[in-house]
């Protein structure tokens, strides 16, 4: 027995499907369309903002990335949401996720968290001398989990960004003026003066040695074997440890040119003859 096809029955079905789920898809291709529109103007409005703002370029990308990403996580929400598809739940899941992720790895994100700060704040750049966590080196590069340091006899160290940002950082290269300490010790019995007024000569031969701060020379301790002079010229931060090496070498010539004597530590030993009796 053939079956009659209702041409009418299939089309009035068709109309109410239509009717019922074609709004739905034409307003959630619009959401979805406009949305990754807007997305990615959030992102290009990031990286020109991070920009002018002088970010590092690794930030940069990596966070206008993230900017990204969550604008298009909430445009499939709403769009789950036109088509009546509970969003509560799913956005629960994706809490509860998030905060598994987040617990696993802690220690990750803490790296990361400081990661940014460096970027952000930037208390040191790359080529800068610092000390970190106990290690002088130069900075070779700040990652977004790490940052690299070139010990001054170019060995690689990696120190985790927590560790970095959460210690004290000290920046031989921010300042372009440093201060040089010296300890120069003569004898007892040379004439402090003439001492003096060596040391100041040596100080003012040198190019590399500023007036302004002016230099400090003074008495500053009386040793167990040396009258100890304090010696503070202040130069350029390039020139540091070559003033550094250079002075400690001519003030020792200096001063013994001038007759005064670097004295070395020494102990007096006196013998006392105790009598004894005969038993």
């Amino acid at each position: 027995m053939e079956q009659s096809f209702d041409i009418a029955a299939v089309m009035e079905s068709v109309s109410t499907v239509l009717s019922a789920w074609g709004l739905k898809v034409i307003g959630a291709l619009a959401v979805l369309v406009l949305g990754r529109m807007a997305a990615g103007w959030a992102r290009r409005a990031t990286v020109r903002a991070m920009e002018r703002s002088g970010v590092d370029a690794t930030l940069v990308g990596f966070l206008s990335g993230l900017v990204y990403a969550l604008l298009l996580t909430f445009v499939v929400i709403a769009v789950l949401g036109l088509f009546g598809i509970p969003t509560a739940s799913f956005i629960a899941v994706l809490g509860a996720a998030g905060l598994a992720v987040g617990l696993a790895l802690q220690g990750t994100l803490s790296n990361f968290a400081a990661g940014v700060m460096l970027l952000v704040f930037r208390p040191f750049k790359v080529g800068d001398a610092v000390e970190v966590e106990g290690t002088v080196g130069k900075v070779h590069g700040v990652g977004i989990f790490s940052t690299l340091l070139n010990t001054m006899d170019n060995v690689r160290v990696v120190v985790p960004n927590s560790a970095v940002y959460g210690s004290k950082i000290k920046n031989y290269s921010t300042n372009p003026v440093r201060r040089v300490d010296l300890t120069v010790g003569v004898s007892y019995q040379d004439d402090l003066q003439v001492a003096a007024a060596t040391i100041a000569r040596v100080l003012a031969s040198d190019q590399r040695v500023l007036s302004d701060p002016e230099a400090t020379v003074a008495v500053i301790s009386l040793g167990d074997s040396s009258v100890d002079f304090v010696v503070r010229p202040w130069c350029a931060t390039s020139d540091y440890w070559p003033l550094y090496f250079d002075l400690t070498r001519r003030l020792k010539e200096e001063l013994e040119g001038a007759g005064c004597s670097i004295p070395y530590p020494q102990r007096d030993v006196h013998l006392f003859e105790v009598a004894t009796s005969d038993d």
